[in-house]
């Protein structure tokens, strides 16, 4: 036989052993017919003729960012017409909405998200305050502007985005029912992210990981949100590789993809009269131009969805609730193509329970947490902040909140975690990355408090921080104001152990500030004091709850008539200055500026004493408490003051208290009121009437306010009860908290007042 014969043959042989098979079936088919079965015998069953199995469906979610919401429109849709998803990739919001329908969430759960995601929730720099420890909380009430800024010799200046993303996955840890880390194969729907390694320039497709940081990686656009580091690699917004990431969907084995493309628009010509829009537009033309690839690589049985987003931006993030239907109608109008991927009801509704079952957290405990490699910080003091231990089973929310603990200690630009399972043990790796500007900081403030007429003060402020000076985490500040009231005070804080709860903290301070002295409504002089003092305090921190502190101090003060009358000379013109004092100080307010819940409380006592130095003895006490609620855009904001002498001493003149002003018994100028004993009660409400993007927005308000001086320091000054209101307007700027007030005391005095900085 020759070889041309031989293939024939071989060609043959499959159609003869098909056709003899059907022969063989046929007869014995014939035969069981012909034959009754026997009693009790099993009958012949025919020949399984089963549907071959329906196609493999994979949902393709394009980035776009706020048009990104468009994707919920379609998912709503695709459910209504019993279209089933076993598979999904997406990028940047794409991975956002894709990862939270594939861990089970709903689209109504995923809509009542959306009605409260803002610019300010997803993108605002810093994590709650309530989660800073206390040395970062105080920071707050100071009005900083600007970001924070290396000094360190080859520190970077700045750090890599305007946001640092941990805010961002704050709210993704919302938008999935799946906590910790997972392969994403064993979600209810198997998931894929894509996001770009800044140094190679290539699509990084994640197949596993912990949801939010995953989701966080694939949507920090360049220059926005800082890179994220998982595994060593610096990750980016996923639109600048894949934006449509159908090639992901493949390798998953996708038979029918339903590409989902929200677009990022070029701008047009008039829009491009500044950098940042250049820059968008170039990110844009890279965006444009792989998507249209992944488009080209449709076939015909794939179904193309690309919702009229009209001119909604990709920063649209306040507008998601509207951008969501016009996902709705852009699927709506290819319905006839998505039906004939219909299952039937009952089918649909087994595979969405399916799809929708609650997956249990993996509570497994691990046998070794470890950190990433870091330069400067301890990784046995970052334990430290930490509540999760080995051997113990692990805490899904308690995990999550020691990362943000970790981040509020302000040592990182991000921190992450991932749990790596051997056959050997299972580690819990966290992924701290120290500030590439650190470890030496330096921050620039402005502050403004007038009232128009006798106080008016203007501050620079400006602040140096070095730290991690030993391995206990020590720590050296200096602070620098210059005005009307200037100082300058250096600190440095000495934690006794790694744990960083007790410490001990050398402290001094120099101090120029004028005292006004005001006889009823008038000013009768203005008398300057300069101070200066050495200290050192013992101290304990509570967590990012409160701090107290016990220390001694001496030093010595100047006082000098600035304007007035030569019998306002202060006498004695020198005095020594030694005491012995106490401190508590809890703080829970969400916010020094606008606060809108928590609450806040201050107490302390010195002694002068002889025995330390002092010209003179006396004790002082102050107390300061305040709580805040809010219902809706409404807040209730109830504060409690007073503070006196103990003993039978009565205060120097050069430690009177000194009160009046906005919110202060406001009516009274700055300043105006001096006594011996202070008791002040305010009741503030405000409302939001407006949000402000990435800011707090804008408010009005109205405060009602009872206090008295009682021992004045000038006799003719009334020391009873008196009655203020004030009513106001306030803006969260990019240059800190403004607010704008007028305020009258029911015995005749008002004021207008203008403050820059926070003004509770």
């Amino acid at each position: 036989m020759t070889d041309t014969a031989d293939a024939t043959s071989r060609r043959a042989c499959p159609y003869r052993r098909a056709v003899i098979t059907l022969l063989l079936v046929s007869l014995q088919m014939s035969a069981a017919a012909a034959q009754p079965a026997a009693e009790g015998a099993a009958a012949v069953s025919p020949v399984d003729v089963s549907t071959p199995p329906r196609p493999k469906i994979c949902l393709v979610l394009s980035g776009g960012g706020a048009r990104g919401a468009a994707h919920t429109g379609v998912l709503r849709v695709l459910e209504e017409l019993r279209v089933p998803i076993d598979c999904i990739a997406g990028t940047s919001m794409g991975a956002l909405v894709g990862g939270a329908y594939a861990t089970g969430m709903s689209v109504a759960e995923m809509d009542a998200i959306n009605a409260g995601i803002t610019v300010e929730k997803l993108f605002k720099e810093e994590p709650p305050r309530q989660e800073l420890n206390m040395r970062r909380k105080t920071d707050s009430f100071v009005n900083y502007i600007g970001p924070e800024v290396g000094a360190g010799a080859g520190a970077s200046n700045l750090g890599k985005g305007l946001a640092t993303g941990v805010q961002l996955e704050t709210v993704l840890r919302q938008l999935s029912k799946v906590q910790g880390y997972r392969q994403f194969d064993a979600l209810p729907i198997p998931f894929r992210a894509v996001a770009t390694d800044l140094v190679t320039g290539k699509a990084v497709v994640f197949k596993e990981g912990e949801m939010a940081n995953v989701m966080r990686a694939s949507m920090s656009v360049p220059g926005a949100v800082a890179p994220a580091e998982i595994r060593g690699m610096m990750l980016v917004d996923g639109m600048l590789t894949s934006n449509l990431p159908v090639d992901a969907a493949r390798a998953m084995g996708a038979d029918i993809v339903i590409a989902v493309n929200v677009g990022t628009p070029l701008l047009k010509r008039e829009a491009l009269n500044s950098i940042v829009g250049v820059a968008g537009q170039m990110l844009s033309i890279l965006t444009e131009q792989n998507v249209q690839a992944s488009i080209a690589s449709l076939k015909p049985s794939d179904i193309l969805i690309s919702p009229d987003l009209g001119d909604f931006s990709t920063a649209d993030f306040d507008q998601l609730a509207k951008i969501s239907p016009l996902g709705e109608a852009a699927a709506r109008a290819v319905a006839d193509r998505l039906a004939k991927l219909s299952l039937p009801a009952a089918e649909y509704a087994a595979l969405r329970q399916q799809q929708q079952a609650p997956l249990a957290d993996d509570a497994r405990p691990v046998d070794a947490i470890r950190f990433t490699p870091m330069k400067r910080v301890n990784p046995e003091a970052a334990l430290e902040v930490m509540t999760t231990h080995t051997k113990q089973p692990i805490d899904q929310a308690a995990l999550d909140a020691d990362m943000r603990r970790l981040y509020g200690t302000g040592d990182f630009e991000h921190v992450g975690y991932r749990i790596d399972d051997t056959p050997e043990q299972r580690t819990l790796t966290v992924d701290a990355e120290e500030k590439s500007w650190g470890p030496d900081y330096l921050r620039f403030g402005l502050a403004i408090d007038t009232d128009f007429s006798s106080g008016n003060g203007t501050s620079l402020l400006a602040t140096y921080r070095r730290t991690w000076l030993n391995a206990l985490g020590a720590e050296w500040r200096t602070d620098l104001r210059l005005g009307e009231a200037s100082s300058l005070s250096s600190e440095f804080y000495q934690p006794f152990d790694t744990q960083g709860d007790w410490f001990v903290s050398p402290n001094v301070q120099i101090e120029r500030h004028t005292l006004p002295v005001f006889t009823r409504e008038t000013r009768l002089a203005v008398v300057k004091q300069e101070s200066a003092r050495l200290g050192v305090d013992i101290g304990r921190y509570f967590n990012q709850y409160g701090e107290f502190r016990l220390g001694v101090q001496t030093g010595w003060m100047e006082r000098m008539l600035d304007t007035g009358p030569d019998q306002a000379r202060p006498s004695p013109a020198k005095i020594r200055l030694g005491s012995v004092g106490a401190r508590v100080l809890m703080d829970r307010l969400d916010s020094a500026q606008f606060p809108r819940s928590g609450w806040y409380l201050k107490t302390w006592a010195y002694a002068s004493r002889p025995e330390l130095g002092a010209d003179q003895r006396y004790t002082k006490w102050e107390l300061q408490v305040s709580g805040v609620a809010s219902l809706g855009d409404s807040t209730l904001n109830v504060l409690l003051e007073s503070g006196g002498k103990l003993g039978s001493a009565d205060l120097p003149s050069h430690d009177l208290f000194q009160w009046g002003g906005f919110l202060q018994q406001s009516g009274y100028a700055t300043g105006q009121l001096l006594g011996q004993r202070l008791d002040f009660g305010r009741v503030m409400y405000y409302s939001r009437v407006a949000k402000g993007g990435l800011l707090a927005g804008k408010f009005a308000g109205i405060s009602l306010e009872l206090g008295r001086m009682r021992g004045p320091f000038m006799p003719d000054v009334s020391d009873g009860w008196r009655k203020s209101a004030a009513a106001f307007v306030g803006m969260d700027t990019p240059v800190g908290p403004v607010y704008f007030g007028y305020g009258r005391a029911s015995d005749g005095p008002g004021s207008f007042y203008l403050t820059l900085g926070p003004a509770y």
